[in-house]
């Protein structure tokens, strides 16, 4: 079972972040790199945490290798395309960017420092292609400020000869969940569960519910769950779940489009339990996981998100211990490439005082 570390105050160690908004990061067109934007910093740096907001302390959740979780309109909205695309044929460097949990400001520098976006955190990458892998919200302070940066980057993008897109991680699918079925029961396969308990438990954001509108869960429940570019097999999971929806990609997100579109919380529940699943390629068999989705999917490799890289590496805790609390802290430098090679980890635990990964594809290694 995946859990949150926010159930009460958290405590404040020299290795937790601070957990507040600057008035930038809460615009639709942020001002971000000079003048204002300097000033806003400040007072991100020295104002309030926003109200409803939890601050999860040390916040990866206490993970199993099964992972199944248990209880406890302003704009047009596009259909991401999975078809694959090469620099070859007019497209610019492909960037794919891990979990980004409400971290709103750490994403922009991050963005930043790649030159993807400008001083204004406009788009500023010309035809350069850029993949989101999934988890924008929950844990931290401003994910529906992520929300809308990605789409209005995805219609910057595109003005520009390139684009931004993203995939559906096993957040947006519990935060569709939570509000389209609240405390409805559904069928856990280990007793009674609700959406809205389980989005809570995993980190879920009262002042996010209560900013979330129509284009904000049109716009996720029409994310893809695989893509497919240059060579790499873009995921948000490390698990192999993603067969139980089709032997290829278009029959993947085709099932997971119309599970969404029917509305039932017993089978939405069971998209968002096998989304959760991860460790696939970690451990021995791992490659083979790899090399079974790959057979089925193409690409050579896979790039995911899901599986913080602290846990992989063993820094921080396992799936049988708590949240570390004691530590240094993780350190993470870059992608975590494993599985004979065969596999990228890109969520670098930016909850946990990690590092939010945006990087270039495909690695220099």
């Amino acid at each position: 079972m995946t859990q949150g570390a926010g159930q009460g105050p958290a405590v404040r160690t020299a290795t937790l972040r601070d957990f507040r908004v600057p008035p930038y990061a809460q615009a639709p067109v942020a001002s971000y790199g000079t003048g204002q934007a300097n000033e806003a910093r400040q007072a991100y740096e020295e104002g309030d945490e926003p109200e409803g907001y939890t601050p999860t302390q040390r916040d990866l959740p206490v993970i199993s290798r099964d992972d199944s979780a248990g209880p406890g309109d302003t704009g047009p909205v596009a259909r991401p395309d999975t078809e694959e695309r090469s620099e070859g044929e007019g497209l610019g460097p492909l960037f794919v960017v891990g979990d980004v949990h409400g971290y709103l400001v750490e994403l922009l520098d991050a963005l930043h420092e790649q030159g993807l976006i400008d001083d204004e955190g406009h788009w500023a990458a010309g035809n350069a292609r850029l993949w989101f892998l999934g988890d924008f919200t929950d844990r931290g302070p401003d994910g529906i400020g992520v929300i809308d940066l990605v789409m209005r980057l995805s219609a910057e993008s595109a003005a520009a000869g390139g684009y931004c897109k993203a995939l559906m991680g096993n957040h947006e699918l519990l935060l569709l969940g939570a509000r389209r079925f609240g405390d409805t029961p559904v069928n856990s396969g280990a007793g009674t569960a609700t959406f809205q308990a389980a989005w809570l438990l995993n980190g879920g954001q009262k002042h996010d519910m209560e900013r979330l509108q129509d284009v904000h869960l049109q716009w996720m429940s029409r994310l893809d769950a695989v893509a497919l570019e240059d060579g790499h097999l873009l995921t948000h999971s490390d698990t192999t779940a993603y067969l139980d929806y089709g032997a290829t990609i278009e029959d993947v997100n085709d099932t997971v489009h119309d599970i969404l579109t029917r509305n039932d919380a017993d089978e939405c529940w069971d998209v968002f339990r096998k989304f959760t699943k991860r460790f696939a390629f970690r451990d021995e068999g791992g490659s083979d996981a790899v090399r079974e989705l790959l057979g089925a999917y193409g690409g050579e490799r896979i790039v995911h998100g899901h599986s913080p890289i602290p846990y992989l590496l063993g820094q921080v805790g396992n799936e049988d211990a708590g949240d570390g609390e004691g530590s240094s802290g993780p350190v993470v430098e870059g992608p975590h490439v494993y599985a004979d090679s065969l596999a990228i980890a890109m969520d670098g635990g930016v909850t946990m005082a990690g590092k939010l990964l945006v990087v270039r594809l495909p690695l220099g290694d």
